[in-house]
């Protein structure tokens, strides 16, 4: 049996970092405002002139780096975004080009904040069925490009930033013990489509829009079906939630990362929490948080990781992995 074993992960933030101070200086907001809801601190913001392809450039040259591999090497790039630098071609083709990826495929996936996990998965279906050897996932996102600024409710709690990992197909024994990508697990609900959104598009104002948020009602689902998904990844591998050794979430909101832990009754110690200095990257923040937690040596070979988001939608998913 075939399994997408991670031997690679990079990631890239923009130099810039505002800080809450400095928000509070643009709209009517404090620092513990911001704290005592988000658990924010600061976050990157991209430089004029500087695009999502740049971000996601940065951290693939760094994940290929890690992982020992040239982008000659990759047959298969999944970019997950919601902030593409054209409405098209894919943001992928351009980092395709410039890592020196001559073959294979490479396309863009939309699932806002869960658009890695959504790659993931892609990639990860691709590799099981002999379909590519070495794939490239990345989200990247310049969130900035779309927040009203004068938004104190959404725009203090998103950052710009990107994160990749590379998979390998590896053959193994097709149990819970074997390295690699052991289930993922994806869902999606439309009907909350109005909760979280851009307003705007090339098919209905023509223009780029800002978003706009339910904060109660978005946190709400998200406890909920964070908590559901993740039980439904542990199931699926016979595993119980004592069974985890880190848990990589999508970093939205430091409230809903301890409400899901909680419900689960996963020790809050597990959670690798990036959310106080990236704030929420959207797709960009399940692989800059894990970059980081390999890198500083807490994630370490043969535990057992569980990586799990949710976005607009809404979408959500999780997923388990053998380092």
């Amino acid at each position: 049996m075939l399994r997408s074993v991670i031997v690679g992960c990079g990631s890239y933030l923009p130099a810039r970092i505002v800080s809450n101070q400095e928000m509070a200086q643009r709209v009517d907001t404090t620092d513990e405002w911001i704290v005592e809801r988000s658990g924010i601190r600061q976050r990157h913001v991209a430089a004029d002139g500087e695009h999502t392809s740049d971000l996601a450039t940065q951290a693939a040259i760094r994940a290929l780096a890690s992982a020992g591999v040239s982008g000659a090497d990759v047959d298969l790039l999944v970019l997950a975004t919601s902030t593409p630098d054209n409405t098209f071609p894919a943001t992928a083709t351009r980092v395709q080009a410039r890592i020196g990826m001559t073959g294979g495929a490479a396309f863009d996936v939309q699932a806002v904040c869960s658009g890695f996990m959504f790659a993931l998965a892609t990639a990860d279906n691709f590799i099981r069925a002999g379909q590519a050897k070495t794939a490239l996932v990345i989200g990247a996102e310049t969130f900035s490009r779309i927040l009203d600024w004068n938004d104190r409710t959404t725009s203090v709690l998103f950052g710009d930033g990107a994160g990749a990992v590379v998979l390998r197909a590896e053959s193994g024994k097709g149990d819970n013990t074997d390295r690699g990508i052991l289930s993922t697990h994806l869902h999606s609900d439309g009907r909350h489509y109005d909760l979280l959104y851009v307003d705007g598009g090339p098919s209905t104002t023509q223009t780029v829009g800002h978003l706009r948020m339910s904060g109660r009602e978005v946190f709400r689902h998200a406890v909920t079906n964070l908590a559901e998904v993740v039980q439904e990844a542990l199931d699926a591998n016979g595993f119980e939630a004592s069974a985890i050794d880190w848990v990589v979430p999508h970093q939205a909101n430091r409230r809903i990362l301890e409400g899901t832990a909680k419900k689960l009754g996963i020790d809050p110690a597990k959670m690798v929490v990036t959310v106080d200095r990236h704030a929420n990257t959207s797709a960009a923040s399940v692989p800059l948080a894990l970059t980081e937690a390999i890198s500083d040596g807490r994630i370490k070979p043969g535990d057992l990781v569980l990586v799990e988001a949710m976005g607009g939608g809404f979408t959500w998913g999780a997923g388990l992995v053998r380092m």
